[in-house]
């Protein structure tokens, strides 16, 4: 199963176009604060999620820190959500042959 946590510029209705996936939306998580970057990097470190992102900010964060967590870095641009779950499914074999990658930290899907 793909395990994805997708962060806060990811609509949450992406579970819902994707039922067969395991997809938590940051802001489903259940923390005191507003989770930042790096809180987002931890929770998905610990709990083995892979992080969905539009942001390079997460590039940065696994250059210093290395990898687990993986990251799908979506190069879509301004793209809705029936289009990113589109991708996401035309691109399921290549996503789980890079979570069992050793040696990739980053897969970077375009539109």
């Amino acid at each position: 199963m793909i395990r994805l946590i997708a962060d806060e510029n990811i609509s949450w209705r992406l579970k819902e176009l994707l039922p067969a996936w395991k997809i938590l939306p940051v802001n489903e998580v259940k923390q005191r604060e507003r989770l930042i970057d790096f809180k987002i990097w931890q929770y998905a470190r610990v709990n083995q999620y892979l992080i969905l992102t539009l942001d390079e900010e997460f590039w940065d964060l696994q250059n210093l820190n290395s990898f687990p967590p993986k990251i799908i870095w979506l190069r879509t641009g301004n793209s809705n959500t029936a289009a990113i779950a589109s991708l996401l499914l035309k691109s399921e074999d290549l996503i789980k042959q890079f979570v069992g990658d050793g040696e990739s930290g980053i897969l970077e899907l375009y539109l």
